[in-house]
């Protein structure tokens, strides 16, 4: 028996209040959610093209992210710029290997990881994959759950700054590398919200709505 979607029984969700909303003409051009006026859409509009823009973005800034120093410190008149991974490496010179893997594991790992995984969801969604919707619907939960981890290494600069301050025999500052790993954060996190995992689905036998939706938003 063939699964019937929200979208074949013109049922949309706002975006704003949750609400479930039924749509008699089945278009949801200019249609607003009767309990908060809030614009509904059967899905995210230009989803696809925001996503792909944004990751395209984080992974520009991922570069100098990588590449720039994340922090500088002096001590002694002493001072010392590390990269993200030059700063792993030091940490566990100096036996603080479970901080290191830490930081390895936030600032390395999850956002090269983060960027794969989107990029497979997008590519199978355009490529009409039907296949494992179940297994890439998980991945994009553990992408967005996990995304917000890649701060750590932020925190990390941040809190060393904060109490290295009180004291006079050091200074912590962060560095350009910082600012550009921030962003890289925030760019990717922004592009996990902009894409719609129920592209995932309609990719298994999309409904006429959603056909008449993705000609109309490209």
């Amino acid at each position: 028996m063939k699964q019937r979607t929200a979208m074949a029984e013109n049922l949309v969700t706002c975006h704003d209040c949750h609400k479930l909303v039924h749509l008699p003409d089945g278009h949801d051009h200019g249609t607003r959610c009767p309990r908060c006026h809030g614009a509904l859409h059967f899905r995210k509009p230009d989803s696809l093209q925001r996503t792909w823009a944004l990751l395209i973005a984080a992974v520009v800034l991922y570069v100098p992210a990588n590449v720039y120093p994340i922090m500088r410190v002096t001590s002694l008149g002493r001072a010392q710029a590390d990269t993200i991974m030059s700063g792993v490496v030091h940490l566990f010179e100096h036996g603080m290997w479970p901080l290191a893997l830490i930081v390895f594991f936030a600032s390395i790992v999850v956002p090269m990881a983060k960027l794969f995984a989107l990029v497979h969801l997008l590519v199978s969604v355009q490529r009409r994959s039907p296949k494992k919707p179940v297994e890439r619907t998980k991945l994009y939960r553990l992408t967005e759950m996990f995304g917000r981890w890649s701060m750590v290494d932020i925190y990390v600069v941040a809190m060393l700054a904060a109490l290295v301050q009180l004291g006079s025999l050091a200074q912590v500052e962060a560095e350009l590398g910082a600012v550009f790993f921030g962003a890289t954060v925030v760019t990717t996190m922004i592009a996990a919200e902009s894409f719609d995992p129920r592209l995932i689905w309609d990719r298994r036998g999309r409904p006429k709505h959603s056909e008449e939706h993705s000609k109309t938003h490209g």
